[in-house]
């Protein structure tokens, strides 16, 4: 008998899955400053919004690649994170160092033209990523506010980048709006992987399916609310010019039940990114909701 002979993809092709291109959708919310200050109209800004998104983007494949280097051995368990370029073995040291040089130091080319506050919550993030993948993942609920802290950061980034304020109402609904893709990965994870959770994450045996369900369903309503209220406080009203914002109500409610459904119904929520980038209602939902507040901002009465 002669034994099947393994074909190794290009180097070139591996190096570019791992730096997970796919997850830079994840760094869109650092827009979110530029369309809710208005400043998608002002001279300069999206320009600098822009180059923030690319750091970040450099910024976080950089981390992915050190974090799918210490996880090797436990993502060779998980039925999806087992075909990933470094736990497949299709990586050496040296390449992944010098990708994480290369992407690193473009993100600091990027951010050195942003300036240095923006470096500074480049920083930032790097030590929470730091202290997450040596520390906060392993403790239950922590990990989860690991992450949400991490796309917390991502909107003080884009707000620092063009030199604005990031408002308090920002900064809640992306706070419980990342808890709720938190728990939901959380989910994917320990549905997906059974008896074999702990083997790949060990504080997976401290969560449980009825305990995420909650969590998620606690995270989703008071995202749900704390948009809510915003889009209507008297401060957002004479912000706008308007209350036309409360029309994107209905469309970030049906979001988040989209969501859910998909991840009871469909299996998904493990990869945030891939659930937005292959649900068609989803994306059709996503681009009314920029849509509408853009009429709202943009156009007020």
């Amino acid at each position: 008998m002669t034994e099947a002979l393994v074909v190794r993809p290009p180097l070139a092709l591996s190096a570019l899955k791992a730096l997970r291109i796919k997850q830079w959708t994840k760094n869109g919310v650092l827009l979110a400053p530029l369309l809710f200050a208005k400043g998608v109209v002002r001279e300069g800004l999206p320009l600098k919004s822009a180059t923030a998104v690319a750091a970040f983007c450099l910024l976080a494949s950089g981390v992915y690649l050190v974090n799918d280097w210490a996880d090797q051995e436990k993502d060779r368990h998980h039925p999806e994170k087992r075909h990933r370029p470094i736990a497949a073995g299709l990586l050496s040291l040296p390449v992944v160092l010098a990708l994480v040089a290369v992407c690193w130091g473009g993100a600091a080319a990027l951010g050195l033209w942003l300036g240095t506050p923006f470096l500074g919550v480049c920083l930032a993030y790097l030590a929470l990523q730091a202290l997450y993948t040596w520390g906060l993942k392993k403790a239950v609920i922590l990990d989860v506010m690991g992450i949400a802290l991490g796309f917390i950061l991502r909107v003080v980034a884009g707000a620092v980048a063009i030199d604005v304020m990031v408002s308090n109402w920002l900064f809640l609904c992306t706070l419980l709006g990342a808890l709720f893709l938190g728990f939901a990965k959380r989910r994917h994870e320990l549905s997906s992987l059974e008896g074999a959770a702990g083997a790949h994450r060990a504080n997976l045996e401290d969560y449980s399916l009825p305990m995420l369900d909650q969590m998620m369903s606690i995270s989703a309503a008071s995202t749900i609310l704390a948009y809510g209220l915003y889009t209507v406080s008297s401060e957002t009203v004479e912000h706008v010019g308007s209350d036309r914002l409360k029309f994107t109500v209905p469309l970030v409610v049906y979001g988040m039940f989209r969501y859910l459904f998909l991840v009871h119904k469909r299996g998904a929520g493990g990869s945030p990114e891939k659930v937005l980038l292959s649900d068609a209602p989803l994306i059709i939902d996503i681009v009314l909701i920029v849509a509408l507040a853009a009429w709202a901002l943009y156009f007020p009465r």
